[in-house]
């Protein structure tokens, strides 16, 4: 049957069909993550080349087979200039990457599309910071990772122990408190031998207070937490990814190899 539709979504990747096609894939608040045709878009010229990564696009697609057809296109919002920054690109592949993990084939998740794009723009804004700032990179990257999970259906429970149900109330000023990350079950208290990773009090803290729609900073507007904090809490992302989904979010690593020499340029 020859469906005609309309989508507006974002594109988050693309790969070669065909001689001249691109075949790209769309998260949308109609169908979640789809994969259309795209036509001739890797001819010089096409009217249709604008079908490219981290693209917000406004399609109109039909076709009688599985795999439909774009007809026409129109791009909303390009968000090309996060690939001007190699620490900038890498986030938004994560970005990219985390969403296609989180979201079935043609099985909608309500708020998913508005939330990647809430995130996009944030890393737009870090774009056109002169010089860009690497610790802010890795504080979004740490976030958009918590709250896409959370939309998803893994949020890292931080709220309670995992063996004893207690609350997780860290005692700031406690230095001898932790909480152990075991990523089968969540934060247990206490050092346990065999956790993957431990938090003090203050790093659990920052970690709760991510789950905010705003960055935590210091009444200076500064951002809290050292570097050394905040790759903890990227470990912490990365374990309970590698533990609860189908595959790590590769561009993570990725991110992490290129902060820390820009981290030991500005000591």
């Amino acid at each position: 049957m020859n469906s005609e539709k309309r989508i507006e979504g974002l594109c988050l990747k693309t790969s070669p069909l065909g001689e001249k096609d691109r075949l790209i894939t769309i998260l949308s608040d109609q169908e979640g993550i789809s994969r259309f045709a795209v036509p001739g878009a890797r001819r010089p010229g096409s009217k249709l080349a604008a079908a490219t990564p981290l693209t917000f696009l406004k399609l109109q697609v039909g076709g009688k087979s599985a795999l439909q057809t774009v007809r026409q296109l129109r791009v909303l919002h390009s968000f090309s200039k996060l690939g001007e920054h190699l620490e900038i690109l890498s986030a938004a592949q994560a970005l990219s990457e985390l969403t296609m993990l989180l979201v079935a084939g043609h099985d909608p998740l309500p708020g998913m599309l508005s939330t990647v794009l809430i995130h996009l723009e944030r890393l737009e804004e870090l774009s056109e910071e002169v010089p860009i700032n690497p610790l802010k990179t890795l504080a979004r990257s740490v976030q958009f990772c918590i709250h896409l999970l959370a939309l998803g259906g893994y949020s890292l429970p931080v709220q309670k122990c995992c063996r004893s149900g207690t609350p997780l109330e860290p005692p700031i000023g406690e230095w001898n408190w932790r909480c152990s990350l075991i990523p089968d079950e969540g934060f247990a208290i206490g050092s346990l031998p065999y956790a993957d990773i431990q938090l003090n009090p203050s790093e659990l803290a920052l970690l709760q207070r991510l789950l905010r729609p705003n960055l935590p900073n210091r009444s200076n507007g500064e951002l809290m937490g050292p570097k050394e904090v905040w790759l903890r809490l990227l470990t912490v992302v990365e374990c309970w990814i590698s533990n609860h989904l189908p595959k790590k979010v590769h561009a993570l690593s990725m991110l992490r190899e290129i902060l820390i020499p820009l981290f030991d340029e500005g000591a």
